[in-house]
C-alpha cells in the first residue's frame, strides 16, 4: 500500500508529519513486518451489509490511530510505530459466536456501524498472530448490500472511492478502505484531524462511477496502490481518499 499524493506541503508543516510515506527512513521492505488485525463479526443468520462493514472498518483504523494507547508512552505505541515503519499491512478475518466472544477478550477496540461490528487490534508481527485470531478465517467475508448503494453522499462528507474496475472480496475491500482512511488522516493538519474526530470519523465508502475514476485517481488526492499480496495485481489503484480538506488544497 502506498500513497500517490505528492503535493508540496511546505506551507503547512504539520501535514503528513507522521506519514511513513512523507519522511525518509529505513527501507520499509527491509524493516520487520507487522500487520494490523481487524475482525468483522459475521453471523450466519444476520451478516452485516457490505458497505456498512467497509465504512466501519475504515473508521476502526482511525479510532485505533487516535487511541491514547497508540501514541506517546501508550502500551500500543511501539507496535504502532514499528508497523508504520514497515509496509502498512492490514488483514481482515471473520468471526461468529464463540470465536467473536474470544476475540473480545484480547486487547483491542470494537467499533460499531449501523449493524456491523469490527474489532481492531494493535499491530502484531506478520508471523506472530495471537492464537485466538490466527485460527479465524480470512476467506468467507463476501457480503452484499440489501439494496443498491448509489454514489451520492451528504455534502462535505469524506468519501473513500473504490475502483469500479476491480472485484474485491468484502474482506479485501475493508482492508483497502482502512488504508485510504489512514492516508487521508496522515495528510490532514491537527485542526482538520480534530474536526474529523469530533464527528466520530463520519465517512462514506462508495464505488466510483466509471466515468469519474480516472479523474479521481489522477486528481492529487491520496491513492491506495496495493502491494499485490492477495486477489489483485501489484500496483493496482484500489481506493481514492476524497476528504474535503484535502480537496480544498488541490
Amino acid at each position: 500500500m502506498s500513497s500517490q499524493h505528492t503535493d508540496d506541503t511546505s506551507g503547512v508543516p504539520a501535514v503528513g508529519a507522521d506519514s511513513a510515506f512523507r519522511r525518509e527512513h529505513a527501507l520499509r521492505d527491509e524493516a520487520p513486518q507487522f500487520v494490523l488485525p481487524l475482525v468483522v463479526r459475521i453471523e450466519k443468520a444476520e451478516p452485516p451489509a457490505r458497505t456498512d462493514a467497509l465504512e466501519t472498518a475504515a473508521r476502526a483504523v482511525l479510532v485505533l490511530l487516535t487511541d491514547e494507547r497508540a501514541g506517546g508512552e501508550g502500551e500500543w505505541a511501539r507496535a504502532v510505530s514499528d508497523w508504520q515503519d514497515a509496509r502498512i499491512r492490514k488483514v481482515v478475518r471473520r468471526a461468529r459466536g464463540a470465536e467473536w466472544r474470544k476475540a473480545q477478550t484480547l486487547p483491542g477496540i470494537t467499533v460499531e456501524g449501523a449493524e456491523a461490528l469490527v474489532r481492531v487490534f494493535p499491530p502484531v508481527p506478520l508471523d506472530g498472530w495471537p492464537k485466538e485470531l490466527a485460527k479465524l478465517q480470512v476467506s468467507g467475508t463476501d457480503l452484499d448490500d440489501p439494496e443498491p448503494v448509489g454514489a451520492d453522499t451528504a455534502p462535505g462528507l469524506p468519501v473513500l472511492w473504490l475502483n469500479p474496475g476491480l472485484g474485491m472480496s468484502a474482506g479485501k475491500a475493508m482492508a483497502q478502505a482502512g488504508h485510504a482512511a489512514q492516508l487521508a488522516w496522515w495528510e490532514l493538519t491537527p485542526a482538520e484531524r480534530t474536526a474529523w474526530q469530533d464527528t466520530g470519523f463520519r465517512l462514506a465508502v462508495r464505488t466510483a462511477p466509471r466515468d469519474r475514476w480516472e479523474a479521481l485517481s489522477s486528481s492529487g488526492l491520496p491513492v491506495v496502490r496495493d502491494a499485490g499480496f492477495t486477489e489483485i495485481a501489484p500496483g493496482s489503484a484500489t481506493v481514492v481518499a476524497d476528504h474535503p480538506a484535502l480537496r480544498a488544497r488541490l
